[in-house]
């Protein structure tokens, strides 16, 4: 049965409700449920809207009684009484049709494989596990889905696990060169095959499907609509924009401060020094170890007077010798398992994960870090094993205060995260930034910095980076970074490694957030193998001038050339924070007629006007670079223009990465301090 209510219309067959609705600006926004009610509480990433604006943007068609016309701005859906549905654009090109194989209606579609566009699938317990299908367009490229180690750029013909892991941040959210915008609204464990066939959403355990699509007439306006529906990105803080010393790991207050001093020493520029994990006496404590951290006031005092932020490392483990554990299992704030022994992680203890969906764990952890950190003036914190990094990663075994981990594991990150902005802003904090290892959609919107977490030191992981981060800016996630130099295996004497570190510190500048982090191989002897201060290893330096005099004279030059782009970065973040448009984006964001801007996937635009295109393979002295068309572009080492369009072989000597520069932008060789 067709029917309409107001400006949502629905199809209800067999005890599955569907509607359609409109949800933003040339958006529409499907649910559908078996056997129940929709349930409208379940708005996970996507926000409130304004139903009186929407009104005056949409309305029904009636076509018989064979189908329903729901149109809202650019975007059009066609509901058929079969239940098909079937998505167009303004100018009424078909942009996405549900997969219908069966007999239900006579005269449409009949067919003896009965597979339908939405099937739900009864299984243990209230959930049932659904998989929704769609048509395939061969043709169409696909782009976004968050961050999978992998180079794969057009994501047609990927299939891709809903699930985080360590360095897998799974966002659902994908844009097409068709020009539309789709979002899995679920936060479900599951599956997408974006296959040449059929494309498939699964999630394994869900009491209802929920999905948004939107349309617009570019890659930027479908952006700019995916970040109303789910929030704005935050604002950047301006110290955020310059440049970040970490390592796996400083000790002790006295070592962490000796690094600070000898960066104002040498005059070179340092915004932020994180203090990594195990500075505390245990996990679950939140707090310093008084042994070797004696005076975090006084720390944080002389830090500021440089003009350095601090972070510190939060974990969301609890180790069962922590004295917060009691209190917590007591009032049911750490997270279940359904089968077997509580340990959900090993590491230095038997831990397991603070429950972040539960409102009452956020403020009781809250409350530690507020009195323990942030009360002695720390205000930006680490996140680290967000996603969380359960081991092994049995997603079926882990049970929430907001359901199995099957249905809502991936909004962890998210909830994670409130715990310390919720308590930030509560304070009258306004310049927030934290660090953490994964994501959900949303989370822009609420201060999340995001690093692509424990990826080997190679070049082949740092080609994955690249593609990674265009994914992740695509997905609505404009924040985001690396370890530069990636974060296990490197030597600092080991020439083949210096020369990646000097590469991926080229790229690092030309990243959101520029920072330098890793686990570096520590000689024989040096005495920082095994276990060392708080209970845990310590890699070598890890200093811009821990690799040499050559080394550090190339980093050096590149602090500052990061210094003299501050003004032209902290203009993308005001615009990103303004219309949703990521800073470091893939080429067709900016010129999505030019069809080789959507096959480059180891360059990428920094803002408007610069071209960056990373030397990502050993021994490598140039490269091929692609110059958009609808552009002149400069090269910004040479001075030389060159019309887009065209591919250009340039010289790439180690102490240089190829830059081109928009002709007639705000970016100029003098701006870099290129003579």
């Amino acid at each position: 049965m067709l029917k309409v209510e107001g400006q949502k219309i629905f199809w209800e067959y067999d005890g599955e409700t569907l509607c359609v609705e409109p949800w933003g600006k040339n958006s529409l926004r499907a649910r559908a449920a078996k056997l129940t009610p929709i349930e409208e509480s379940l708005s996970w990433a996507l926000k409130p809207q304004d139903k009186a604006a929407e009104a005056n943007a949409s309305f029904v068609e009636y076509q018989g009684e064979e189908a329903l016309e729901l149109t809202n701005g650019k975007i059009r859906a066609i509901l058929q009484k079969n239940g098909r549905l079937t998505f167009f654009n303004g100018q009424g090109e078909q942009l996405l049709q549900e997969f219908k194989r069966d007999r239900t209606v006579k005269g449409t579609n009949f067919s003896p494989m009965m597979l339908s566009g939405r099937e739900f699938m009864p299984m243990r317990g209230p959930d049932r596990s659904l998989t929704v299908r769609f048509e395939s367009d061969p043709e169409e490229k696909l782009y976004g889905m968050g961050q999978y180690q992998q180079e794969t750029f057009n994501l047609k013909g990927a299939v891709l696990e809903l699930a985080h892991r360590n360095s897998q941040v799974s966002i659902p959210f994908v844009l097409s060169s068709k020009n539309y915008g789709f979002f899995w609204n679920n936060p479900a464990i599951g599956r997408v095959t974006f296959g040449t066939n059929r494309t498939e959403w699964e999630a394994q355990s869900t009491p209802q499907m929920d999905y948004w699509i939107t349309a617009g007439d570019s890659p930027k306006e479908i952006l700019s609509q995916y970040t109303e529906a789910t929030g704005k990105p935050s604002k950047m803080p301006d110290f955020a924009l310059g440049f970040w010393q970490c390592k796996m790991r400083y000790r002790s207050q006295e070592e962490l401060l000796k690094v600070a001093r000898e960066y104002k020493r040498r005059e070179l520029p340092l915004s932020v020094i994180i203090i990594d994990f195990f500075h505390w006496p245990n996990q679950g404590v939140w707090d310093f170890d008084p042994e070797y951290w004696p005076d975090p006031v006084a720390m944080v005092k002389e830090l500021e007077e440089m003009g350095v932020k601090l972070f510190v490392s939060v974990w969301p483990t609890v180790d069962p010798k922590s004295p917060n554990y009691p209190e917590m299992l007591e009032r049911g704030f750490l997270t279940h398992t359904d089968r077997g022994n509580r340990t959900q992680i090993e590491c230095g203890g038997y831990e397991v994960f603070y429950d972040a969906t539960h409102p009452g764990a956020r403020e009781f952890v809250w409350s530690k870090i507020k009195q323990n950190y942030y009360d002695r003036g720390i205000k930006h914190y680490w996140l680290d094993a967000a996603e969380p990094e359960t081991i092994p990663y049995h997603f079926d075994n882990l049970r929430y205060y907001l359901g199995s981990s099957l249905e809502v594991a991936n909004i962890y990150p998210y909830y994670y995260e409130k715990t310390v902005y919720d308590g930030l802003v509560a304070q009258g904090e306004t310049d927030i930034i934290n660090l953490e290892r994964c994501a959900w959609a949303g989370s822009q919107s609420i201060a999340t910095l995001v690093w692509s977490g424990d990826i080997v030191s190679s070049f082949h992981s740092m080609r994955r980076q690249i593609v990674a981060g265009l994914h992740m800016a695509v997905a609505g996630i404009p924040w985001w970074t690396t370890d530069i130099g990636g974060f296990d295996f490197g030597d600092p004497d080991d020439p083949a490694f210096r020369e990646l570190l000097v590469r991926w510190f080229q790229y690092g500048v030309f990243c959101p957030v520029f920072r330098l982090h890793g686990a570096r191989v520590q000689t024989k002897g040096s005495g920082l193998e095994g276990m060392g201060y708080g209970g845990a290893p310590s890699g070598a330096d890890n200093e811009v001038w821990s690799y040499g005099e050559e080394v550090c004279e190339i980093l050096s030059n590149y602090l500052f050339l990061r210094e003299r782009l501050r003004p032209y970065i902290k203009l993308q973040m005001e615009k990103c924070h303004e219309e949703g448009i990521p800073p470091m984006r893939p080429l067709f964001t900016d010129y999505p007629h030019d069809k080789t801007a959507w096959e480059v996937k180891d360059q990428y635009l920094f803002g408007p006007d610069v071209l960056v295109s990373p030397v990502t393979h050993a021994g490598q002295t140039s490269r091929e670079v692609y110059l958009p068309a609808g552009a002149r572009w400069i090269e910004a080492w040479t001075g030389k223009t060159y019309e887009g369009g065209s591919v250009l072989n340039c010289d790439a000597p180690l102490e240089r990465i190829p830059l081109f520069l928009r002709e007639g932008g705000s970016v100029t060789p003098e701006l870099l301090g290129i003579k």
